[in-house]
């Protein structure tokens, strides 16, 4: 246990389903949204993490935290999506902002 309790098990979980979107890459698009989004290529997906972008933050101007906690997984979920398309993964990214921490 440490002193941010159950948080690093919450930060486990992005890396658990960052695993599993990556292998849904394989799985049919006909029972998958997932492998139906990396089918439909680099540029739809690239649009559906604009399109949640816009609906996140159209949620926390009219200060509907739970709109905006369901878009914000919604964002989350195609950024990941994205990332994985690009063959980029969460430790990238954060390592990336560690160096701009710095």
């Amino acid at each position: 246990s440490s002193c941010f309790g159950d948080t690093a098990h919450q930060w486990l979980f992005l890396y658990q389903l960052e695993q599993l979107l990556a292998e849904r890459k394989s799985a049919d698009p006909e029972t998958s949204y997932t492998a139906k989004l990396y089918a439909s290529g680099t540029k739809r997906i690239a649009q559906k993490v604009g399109e949640e972008g816009v609906e996140t933050a159209l949620a926390a101007t009219v200060h509907d935290r739970f709109e905006l906690t369901n878009e914000a997984s919604d964002l989350m979920y195609h950024l990941l999506v994205l990332l994985q398309d690009q063959d980029l993964d969460l430790t990238t990214v954060i390592e990336n902002l560690r160096k701009r921490h710095q």
